[in-house]
């Protein structure tokens, strides 16, 4: 986590506090050092950019981190239904195997 990067985010997130990019570059920031901080970053992404695809996979290994796993399933099974809307295929495939790893390692497969 860089402070510095993290003052600079903030700074440009005040001047534009609906660019769904810098919520997530701060989610990211905060993943490892403040994993309740880049949740929050992350839900706020999921409730107001939910057409903001490249949050729901680290979102979703978030929440399976933090053992919310019932959560993380719905976000991986939004994300995998907005990737085929959107139609990213490479989107579609990374969520698609995080999802099947997680239900692995829930022994739900």
């Amino acid at each position: 986590m860089s402070v510095q990067r993290i003052e600079q985010l903030q700074q440009m997130l005040s001047e534009s506090p609906d660019d769904p990019f810098l919520h997530y570059a701060l989610a990211l920031e905060f993943r490892s050092a403040d994993p309740q901080q880049a949740l929050a970053y992350f839900e706020h992404l999921l409730s107001r950019h939910a057409e903001y695809l490249p949050t729901y996979y680290h979102a979703a290994a978030l929440l399976a981190e933090l053992g919310q796993s019932e959560r993380a399933k719905e976000v991986y099974q939004t994300g995998i239904a907005l990737a085929r809307q959107q139609s990213s295929h490479h989107s579609l495939r990374e969520l698609q195997n995080a999802y099947q790893n997680l239900l692995v390692e829930l022994d739900e497969l």
